[in-house]
Parts: C-alpha cells; sequence; structure tokens
C-alpha cells in the first residue's frame, strides 16, 4: 500500500461522508433553523455561555476533541496490521463519529445547553443522573491519568527542546482573547501574530540557551529516579502541566481555553498541512509492514499479555473513529457557544471528519516513513509519542523544514494535542463533581477546590499507573461515554417523534464491544496486582488495583445505566409523538 493512496482514501471517505450523510441528517431529521435562538445568545454570561463566530469555534472545536488519541490510537493498533486501523477510522468516523458529535451538540442545544446529566435526569431516570455524573467524573479522571502520564514523560515535555514552544503558545493564546474580545481586532491579524509567535517559540526551544536551563530543570541528562516510573522531569512537569490545565478550568473560557485552543488549532492544522504535503512528495510505501499481524498480539495490555483484535482495537484507536470525549465537548461547552444552529454540523461533523484524516496521518506515521515494521517496533520501544514526533520530522522534512526542527515541531505538536484537551477535562470534571455532590459536599460546587481535588487524584493516578492500562482504561471508557450519549441521542430523537436507528445501532456496538473491554482490562489489571512482577513496587500494584477498581465500577455503572436506557426507551416508543416535518431555516 502507498502511504499517498491511503490518505487520499481517507480524505475522499470524509469529504463524501459530509456531504451525502451528514448534511441529509442535519436537513432532513434534526432540521436545524438558524432562526432559533441558542442557549448561547440567550443566557449570554461570558464565563460558559458565549456565542462565537463558527470560524473560531470549529478550531476550538477541533483542538478541544483532538487530544492524543487519535495519533497514539493508530500508532499502538498498527501492531495488528495497518488495515484493521484504516477500516476502523473510516468507517467509525462515517458510521458513528460524526454522529455523536453532531447529535450531542444538537440535542443539548434543543435543551438549553443542558449537560448530560441533566439529560439524563430528564430523558432515562433520576437514578440514571446520579450513576452518569460518577462515571463522567471517573472517566475524566482516566483522560487526565493517561494523557498526563504522557505529556510529563521524557519525549515530551520532558524533553528540554519541548517546553519553551509549550509556554510561548499559552502566552500567544492569552494575546488572542484579548485581541479578539477586547482590542476588537481583525480575526485574521490575531491569527497570524499569534500563530507566528508560536513558532518563534518553537524555534527558541531549540536553541542550546533554552534547552541549557530546561535540563537544569529536568535535573540533568539523566534525571534521579524518585519511586518506579517517575523522575525528576515527571514530577515536575506533571504538576507544572495540571496547574496549566487549572488555570483552563477556573478562568472565564473566553479569556483562556478558547484563545489557546483556538491558536493551538493553527498549530496543529499546518503541522497536519505540512506532513500530508510531506506524503504527498515523499510516497512512501508500506514496505514489509503487515496488513494484518494476527487476531492476538502481545503488549498492547502489558509486557507479554495477549491481546485480541476484538474488543481491544475499537478502544486503543479512542479518537479518529469514534469519541465520548467529543460528545461531552459538544455538549458541555461547544452548544454553549453555537450562535446559530445551522453553525453545528461544519462545526462538531465537520472536525470529526478532520479528525479522522488526523488518524490516518498518524497511522502512516507508524506504517510508512520507518522503512519496515521491525523500524516501526523498534521506534515503538521508545514510545508511541517517539514514532509520531519522528515521522512528523521526516514528513516535514521533503517541504525543506530541518527534521531537527521538524522533530521538536512534532513533540511540542503532540503536547499541544494532549494538553489543550486537559484543561477542558479538568474545567469539565469540575462541573460534574459540583453536579455529583455539590449537596453533600457544598465546597465541590466551588470552582477553584474542585478543580483542585481533580488535580489531586490526576497525579495520584500519574504517579502510580501504569500508563499503558491507563490507556486502554481511558479508551474503552471513552468509547462507553460515546454509546451512552447515543443512548441520550436515541431516547431523545424517539421522544421528538424522529427516526433514531441511525443513532441507536451505533449504541448497540459501542457498548457491547467497550464494556467488553473494560471488564478484561479490569480482569488483567487485577490480576497484576495479585500477581506482581519480581521488579513491581508498592506503588505499582496499589496503582494496578486503583485502576482495576475504576475500571470494574465503570463497567458496572454502565449495566446500570443500559438497563434505565433500555427502559426509557420502551417508555418514550409507547408515547412517542407524530413525525414532524424539520423546520426550514437557513
Amino acid at each position: 500500500m502507498n502511504a499517498l493512496v491511503a490518505l487520499l482514501i481517507g480524505v475522499v471517505v470524509a469529504v463524501l461522508g459530509y456531504k451525502m450523510y451528514a448534511q441529509r441528517i442535519d436537513r432532513s431529521v434534526i432540521g436545524a433553523d438558524a432562526r432559533k435562538a441558542t442557549p448561547a445568545t440567550m443566557y449570554m454570561d461570558g464565563v460558559d455561555f458565549s456565542p462565537a463566530s463558527k470560524n473560531v469555534l470549529f478550531g476550538y472545536q477541533f483542538k478541544s476533541i483532538a487530544a492524543l488519541g487519535p495519533i497514539i490510537g493508530p500508532i499502538v493498533a498498527a501492531q495488528w496490521g495497518w488495515l484493521p486501523g484504516l477500516l476502523w477510522i473510516m468507517g467509525g468516523c462515517l458510521l458513528i463519529g460524526w454522529v455523536q458529535d453532531y447529535s450531542s451538540t444538537m440535542v443539548a442545544l434543543r435543551n438549553e445547553g443542558m449537560t448530560f446529566g441533566g439529560l439524563s435526569y430528564k430523558l432515562i431516570s433520576p437514578r440514571s443522573r446520579i450513576i452518569l455524573l460518577s462515571f463522567i467524573y471517573f472517566y475524566l479522571l482516566l483522560i487526565l491519568g493517561a494523557f498526563g502520564a504522557i505529556v510529563a514523560g521524557p519525549g515530551l515535555m520532558g524533553n528540554p527542546r519541548v517546553p519553551t514552544g509549550i509556554i510561548v503558545m499559552t502566552l500567544a493564546g492569552l494575546l488572542a482573547g484579548q485581541m479578539i474580545y477586547r482590542w476588537r481586532q481583525d480575526i485574521i491579524l490575531t491569527t497570524v501574530v499569534t500563530v507566528g509567535i508560536c513558532f518563534v517559540g518553537i524555534w527558541l526551544g531549540t536553541t542550546q540557551p533554552m534547552m541549557d536551563l530546561f535540563t537544569a530543570i529536568n535535573g540533568g541528562a539523566t534525571p534521579a529516579k524518585l519511586w518506579e516510573g517517575v523522575d525528576q522531569r515527571m514530577f515536575v512537569w506533571a504538576i507544572i502541566g495540571l496547574a496549566f490545565c487549572y488555570l483552563g478550568a477556573v478562568l472565564p473560557i473566553w479569556r483562556f481555553a478558547q484563545p489557546v485552543n483556538f491558536v493551538a488549532f493553527w498549530i496543529v492544522a499546518l503541522g497536519i498541512v505540512g506532513g500530508c504535503l510531506g506524503v504527498l512528495i515523499w510516497r512512501p510505501t508500506f514496505g514489509d509492514f503487515p496488513a494484518f499481524s494476527g487476531f492476538w498480539v502481545k503488549g498492547i495490555l502489558g509486557a507479554g499479555i495477549d491481546t485480541p483484535l476484538w474488543p481491544f482495537l475499537f478502544v486503543t484507536i479512542a479518537c479518529s473513529a469514534v469519541s465520548g470525549w467529543h460528545s461531552l465537548v459538544s455538549s458541555s461547552g461547544t452548544s454553549r457557544q453555537i450562535e446559530k444552529e445551522t453553525d453545528s454540523l461544519p462545526v462538531a461533523g465537520g472536525s470529526m471528519f478532520a479528525e479522522s484524516v488526523l488518524g490516518i496521518l498518524s497511522l502512516i506515521t507508524a506504517a510508512g516513513v520507518w522503512g519496515s515494521f521491525a523500524g516501526y517496533k523498534a521506534q515503538l520501544a521508545k514510545g508511541a509519542g517517539a514514532v509520531f514526533a519522528g515521522g512528523l520530522g521526516k514528513l516535514l522534512n521533503q517541504i525543506g523544514v530541518p527534521e531537527s526542527f521538524g522533530v521538536a515541531f512534532g513533540a511540542v505538536f503532540l503536547v499541544i494535542m494532549a494538553i489543550t484537551v486537559m484543561q477542558l477535562v479538568l474545567r469539565f470534571m469540575r462541573v460534574a463533581s459540583a453536579e455529583f455532590v455539590g449537596d453533600i459536599f457544598p465546597a465541590m460546587k466551588n470552582m477553584y477546590f474542585g478543580s483542585i481535588v481533580g488535580v489531586v487524584l490526576a497525579l495520584l493516578l500519574i504517579f502510580t499507573g501504569f500508563w499503558q492500562r491507563i490507556w486502554i482504561l481511558f479508551g474503552g471508557a471513552n468509547q462507553l461515554m460515546g454509546a451512552l450519549a447515543l443512548l441520550i441521542v436515541t431516547v431523545w430523537l424517539i421522544t421528538q417523534g424522529k427516526p433514531y436507528r441511525w443513532a441507536f445501532y451505533p449504541f448497540l456496538f459501542l457498548y457491547i464491544t467497550t464494556v467488553a473491554a473494560l471488564l478484561y482490562t479490569a480482569y488483567a489489571t487485577f490480576n497484576a496486582a495479585l500477581n506482581p512482577a519480581p521488579t513491581a513496587t508498592g506503588v505499582i500494584i496499589f496503582g494496578n488495583y486503583l485502576a482495576g477498581a475504576i475500571g470494574l465500577f465503570l463497567a458496572i455503572a454502565a449495566l446500570v445505566l443500559a438497563y434505565d436506557g433500555v427502559k426509557a426507551i420502551q417508555r418514550a416508543r409507547a408515547t412517542r409523538r407524530p413525525a414532524m416535518a424539520p423546520a426550514t431555516g437557513s
């Protein structure tokens, strides 16, 4: 297989899916109406409800949904061969991914920006609200743990070339917010200035003085190990990374999260465009990389553990095909910023299709740029992030970018993908905890206190957990969140008298697959705790027990939610409204 052919197929599927499927659902089933007032315009408070241009919001949405999932997932999943991952990225996005993102936005828009906690109470049952909020909280904790462990590692923020670029990008985002919302500057001028500043920052990070500074902060070229799996640089950057997230969780969204993600979007977009141009010029082949290496592979869940393609391919690739995280961004975040209903499809659906192209590009960095399957496995031993950063550096080199700068850019790219999403994760965690236990523990309603609790729990998971199992647990919980979002959408569609099978069948597939993955992973994690390796420390054993308990809890919560959901579907079908013609607004 030629990498260019794989990329072009992915682009064609994305464009046709948007034009022929998504636009038809938007027009004939949902009936998006530009004349209807949206929550952003009705309840504008400048904090959570804040109408934004669809051009700004597309960048915010894409950067908010596209984290490490569409990069790390396809690279790790390539161990099953390049074909299963390619098919799942394209087919999953076409049939499930955009469906969830768009429908989650619309159901929240049509319910005054209500969160999934409120929607589950209204549409399913009072009990489901409590269970879903607890599910969401621990699911979000897994995201912070999985992403935080990668970001703080030696290949990313622990790399002395990377921190300068991230710090400058954050400052550029603050400047963008000031220019857009306070100084009322032109969006094009704002973009050119702030993105230009970011590239200067990335270059500065490759200079020797800045590298020496951050090498010293890291504790030297070979930092001292503090305990199993954690050295000084990981300790330092995990805390700094979560401090960044804390700011994103407590500051007004227009001041920090939205403009930082907007600027970050352009860094990511230019990286994707540059990588695609590199593929176009180089046209690498997949060589001896197998299309399918077998149903079972070792190493996904840990050294020596056999891992089956089903259900684990579908949770290892936790984004680019479908991601439950997107439903939270779309419902709790984006729906409160949509200015017109007709902006929902290009913002929410369009971002998902764009993310599928990024997933394919990530797969290409695994299968197409390292010369062989053995070359890929050797690079993978340094970490999935090293596969992508090094691969993107090689692709950018094809368009004249020095490979050393390209590799540094690739590492910054990865950190941006993760940390700009982590800030929203913590923001949603403090909202979920306030809804979940705020009446019992009023302090949790305080956004500062609730955010600090989330930070402390995330650090506990990062410093004690084995990241690969945390990643799989996150993937399973992530896709399961997508299934539960589609369950809520299905019930809503039935109550509105609208066709619902386009959301119901994806729910069934995701639900069965992800519950199986969570139960299997919980079993493997508990087994690792009960039968530890000779070198395992008490910290790692504790981390395995903690991760296994979270996985088991999420699976049980999902079973209860599905039971209540089926009853809600039965009630809704019994009292279903007559089908109504959609509005014809433009």
